[in-house]
């Protein structure tokens, strides 16, 4: 029997056993991960800068975003590792620490999509009462109540999962630590079931979601069939079809994980579909909400532009005292350095 003290490492699964694959999935993950955390990034500075997003959809925007740049930084570094390094291990810490974190963004990420279902309700169901309902306070109380969701159920599984005793190996059927295949490791019945308590409550949550964000919607049909224009009804379904989508490609990524018929399981297609419900969504998740909100977008076009033009005149500026100080002879050599920091400092901030 193994436990803790005796366990110092786990072997997650290799993508490929050739060196060239190995090297070909280290460089699809790295542009994936790139371009998420460039298109999250881009997210989260346009709503912090443009006073325009400061509105509840904007700030659960805001939360999502920060969800889906977690669950990328948690999972495909190592994965990345790996796959550069020919290597397949994991620490025994370094695991429960990609476990919890992994849990806890994921775990967040579905209350912040039914608060963002229920913003749409309240904005198209009860838009008189929207200011009302979804005031600042409001939404930060139901914001905070998504990660504390998100941290005390991650928090219980992963305390759950390496409490228990391991005796089939170190060998997780996974290119990451996650819950189900530690616990194939595991010989403990008492805590096992105490695990699949756990799952069943979670699911029951999820379960709870997943019915509110479908009445919601069922609703917001209904009522924006009876708005008399078609412009009208056009607006009022762009706003709701990039939420949809998103809550979409969330739940059927994780269902098919989860509840794909055993028959069909294979370690090649396991590997294939945790990459669709890890990397994909987080991925693709800002693509979905800027190719329909067009505040969104000027913002993101504004902000680069800023920066562009910005840095335009800061090299116009150095060159511009470089040719003035360089003139000037080598008395000016102090001053020539101490532009040169400046520029520098200015550049990086």
């Amino acid at each position: 029997m193994s436990n803790s003290s005796s366990m110092p490492q786990f072997l997650l699964l290799a993508f490929a056993d050739r060196r060239e694959l190995q090297l070909l999935h280290f460089w699809l993950f790295l542009a994936i991960s790139l371009a998420a955390l460039l298109a999250n990034g881009l997210i989260l500075s346009a709503i912090a800068c443009d006073h325009h997003l400061h509105t509840p959809m904007g700030f659960f925007l805001l939360n999502l975003s920060l969800t889906d740049l977690g669950c990328i930084c948690t999972t495909v570094p190592k994965a990345m590792h790996n796959s550069l390094w020919n290597t397949t291990t994991i620490s025994y810490m370094g695991c429960a620490a990609q476990l919890f974190f992994f849990d806890f963004f994921m775990s967040a990420e579905f209350p912040l999509l039914t608060i963002m279902c229920y913003d749409r309700y309240v904005a198209i169901c009860k838009p008189l009462h929207y200011g009302t309902l979804l005031g600042s306070r409001a939404c930060a109380h139901m914001a905070a109540a998504a990660w504390a969701a998100g941290f005390l159920n991650s928090l219980l599984h992963t305390a759950n999962t390496f409490s228990l005793p391991l005796c089939q190996g170190n060998a997780l059927g996974q290119f990451f630590c996650e819950t189900p295949h530690i616990l194939k490791l595991s010989c403990s019945h008492s805590g096992y079931l105490r695990e699949i308590g756990l799952i069943g409550v979670g699911a029951f949550l999820f379960l709870m979601c997943f019915v509110f964000i479908v009445y919601s919607y069922v609703q917001i049909f209904r009522a924006v069939l009876r708005i008399p224009s078609q412009q009208g009804r056009h607006k009022a379904f762009s706003t709701c079809l990039p939420h949809l989508a998103v809550v979409s490609l969330f739940f059927s990524t994780g269902v098919f994980a989860y509840l794909k018929p055993p028959s069909i399981s294979s370690p090649s297609l396991d590997l294939v579909v945790s990459v669709l419900y890890v990397v994909v969504p987080p991925s693709v998740n800002p693509l979905i909400y800027s190719l329909r909100n067009q505040e969104l977008k000027d913002a993101i076009r504004k902000m680069m532009t800023t920066c562009f033009l910005r840095s335009n005149k800061l090299h116009l500026f150095f060159c511009r005292t470089l040719i003035v100080e360089l003139i000037l002879g080598p008395a000016c050599l102090l001053k020539l350095l101490i532009v040169l920091g400046g520029f520098s400092f200015l550049f990086v901030c």
